[in-house]
C-alpha cells in the first residue's frame, strides 16, 4: 500500500523524496506513468515533408524500400549464408559515401581487414566508410556516438550481444534486447540503419517474432547457389509498398542491378522448338517473362517419372492429368520432364497454361512462334480463368517484341503492337496452337493432338 515517506530509506536524508504517480499493471505490480512530452496534435497539421526517402543508390534496393531508406528507420535484411547480403551492404554503405554521406559499417562476423580485402575487390572502397569489427552492443553504440553516421549497417545481429540481458549470443533474448536498443538508437539519432539476419533451414528470419515487428521494413534476400540472379523482396515497408522486388546479378567483381530482368528468364535461340512456351509471370508488382521447357518420353516403367524443376510439382502433375482428361492427349503415361530458363521460380498460377501447352507441344511436335506467349490459369474443369494484372503483363510482352497472346475469355485493355486470342478452355487454347504452330523440323515426331469434346 503506497504511503507518505519523509525519510529517504537509502541515504537517511529528510525531503528528498519525490512523489510520482503510480498506476496498475498486469500482475499487481506498479509502474510510473510517464508525462507526454508533446501534446497531441490533429494529423492534419503534420508537416508532409518529415518522412523523407534517401535513396542508396543502388536502383533496385530502393525500388524496394520505397524510394531509400528513411532517416531513423531501421531496415532488417535476411536471407541464406553465401547469396550476397554483405557484398550488397558494402556497395550500399559505397554508394551512400560518393553521396557525400558518412557511413558505418559494424562487423559482428569479419574482421576489419577481412571486410576491407571484399570492399578493394569488389570497388567498394571509400574515405567515408567507416568500419567497426564489434560484437558489444556499447561498443556499438559508443562508435555510432564518435563517428556520427547516417547510415550504419550492423552485419548481423544474430552475432550482437549485450549485457543488459540474459541467455547466449543470438539467442531469443539476446537479439531481441539488441534489436530494441539499436532501434532506440535509431529513433534517437535519426540515423538510417540497416540489420542484417540469419535465416533458418526453413527459410525463416532466425530469432523471435518480435523481431520483424521491431522494425520498419523488412525485405528477403534470396537467390540460387546455381545462379548468378539474386532477388530483394519487400515483406513489410512503413513507407512504401510491401511487395516489390528488385533484381541483382552477383559476379567476382561484386554486384550489379539488373534493370531489365526479362531476358534471362529466355532461352536465345534462332529457331523456335517443340516443347518451349513463353508467359509472363507478376512477382509483387513486377512482370517478368519466363519460358517453361517441357520434355515428354515414353515411359516403360509401371510408374512415369516426373522430374520438375522451378515449377510445383504437385501443380504440374495437376495440369498433366488435365490435360489427358480434356484434350485426349495421354501425357500422364509418359516420362515427363519440366524446368524454367535462368533458375526462375513460377509459383503464380498464371503460367498454369504456359506448363499445358508446353507439353502439348512437346507431345504433338507443334513448336510454337517465338514471338507467342501464354498467360492463363487452368480449372480442372478444363477452363482457363482470368488472372490479375492482365494489362500490365500485355505491357510487359509487347515492349520485349511479343506480338501475339494467347490469354482466357475476357475485357482486357490491349496494348498496341500485341494481339490477344481469347480462349475459353484448354481444348481451344490447343485449336490456336496447331493454327499458330511452326512447320517442325525432320527430326521431329508427329502425333495426332486429338481433342477430347467436353461432354
Amino acid at each position: 500500500m503506497a504511503k507518505w515517506v519523509g525519510r529517504c530509506p537509502e541515504c537517511a536524508t529528510w525531503g528528498t523524496v519525490d512523489e510520482v504517480p503510480l498506476i496498475k499493471v498486469a500482475g499487481g505490480r506498479a509502474q510510473r506513468s510517464d508525462v507526454a512530452n508533446s501534446p497531441a496534435v490533429p494529423i492534419s497539421s503534420i508537416p508532409s515533408d518529415t518522412t523523407r526517402h534517401d535513396p542508396t543508390g543502388v536502383d533496385e534496393l530502393d525500388r524496394v524500400l520505397g524510394g531509400g531508406v528513411v532517416p531513423g528507420s531501421v531496415t532488417l535484411l535476411a536471407g541464406e549464408p553465401g547469396v550476397g547480403k554483405s557484398t550488397l551492404l558494402l556497395k550500399v554503405v559505397h554508394q551512400w559515401a560518393r553521396a557525400g554521406h558518412r557511413a558505418l559499417y559494424v562487423s559482428g562476423e569479419e574482421s576489419a581487414g577481412q571486410v576491407r580485402m571484399r570492399a578493394e575487390r569488389t570497388g567498394c572502397s571509400h574515405e567515408r566508410v567507416y568500419v567497426a569489427a564489434e560484437s558489444d552492443l556499447d561498443n556499438v553504440l559508443a562508435h555510432i556516438d564518435a563517428v556520427k553516421p547516417t547510415l550504419v549497417v550492423v552485419d548481423s545481429v544474430q552475432t550482437m550481444s549485450t549485457t543488459d540481458a540474459d541467455g547466449v549470443t543470438g539467442g531469443v533474448t539476446q537479439v531481441r534486447a539488441v534489436t530494441t536498443a539499436l532501434t532506440t538508437a535509431a529513433k534517437r539519432s535519426g540515423l538510417a540503419m540497416i540489420l542484417v539476419g540469419h535465416v533458418t533451414k526453413d527459410g525463416a528470419i532466425a530469432g523471435p517474432r518480435t523481431l520483424e515487428h521491431l522494425v520498419d521494413v523488412v525485405v528477403h534476400f534470396e537467390g540460387d547457389r546455381q545462379s548468378a540472379l539474386r532477388m530483394v523482396r519487400g515483406l513489410k515497408n512503413r513507407f512504401g509498398a510491401a511487395d516489390e522486388v528488385g533484381c541483382f546479378q552477383l559476379h567476382e567483381h561484386g554486384i550489379s542491378c539488373v534493370a531489365d530482368p526479362s531476358g534471362l528468364f529466355l532461352d536465345q535461340r534462332a529457331l523456335p522448338v517443340c516443347g518451349t512456351a513463353v508467359t509472363v509471370a507478376l512477382d509483387g508488382k513486377r512482370p517478368l517473362i519466363g519460358e517453361v521447357q517441357a520434355l515428354l518420353i515414353d515411359s516403360y516403367n509401371s510408374t512415369p517419372r516426373r522430374a520438375v524443376s522451378g515449377i510445383d510439382n504437385a501443380r504440374a502433375c495437376l495440369i498433366a492429368a488435365v490435360l489427358t482428361k480434356r484434350s485426349g492427349a495421354p501425357v500422364t503415361k509418359c516420362d515427363i520432364y519440366l524446368s524454367t530458363v535462368g533458375g526462375m521460380r513460377l509459383t503464380d498460377p498464371s503460367s498454369d497454361l504456359a506448363v499445358a501447352m508446353a507439353m502439348a507441344s512437346a507431345w504433338a511436335g507443334l513448336p510454337l512462334p517465338t514471338t507467342t506467349v501464354v498467360i492463363g490459369e487452368v480449372g480442372l474443369a478444363g477452363d482457363l480463368r482470368q488472372v490479375t494484372g492482365m494489362e500490365r503483363r500485355l505491357a510487359e510482352a509487347a515492349r520485349l517484341g511479343f506480338t501475339t497472346a494467347v490469354v482466357p475469355d475476357g475485357v482486357y485493355t490491349v496494348p498496341k503492337g500485341i494481339y490477344a486470342m481469347q480462349a475459353r478452355t484448354i481444348n481451344e487454347a490447343l485449336d490456336l496452337l496447331r493454327e499458330m504452330a511452326v512447320a517442325p523440323t525432320r527430326a521431329t515426331t508427329l502425333r495426332p493432338l486429338e481433342l477430347v469434346k467436353d461432354p
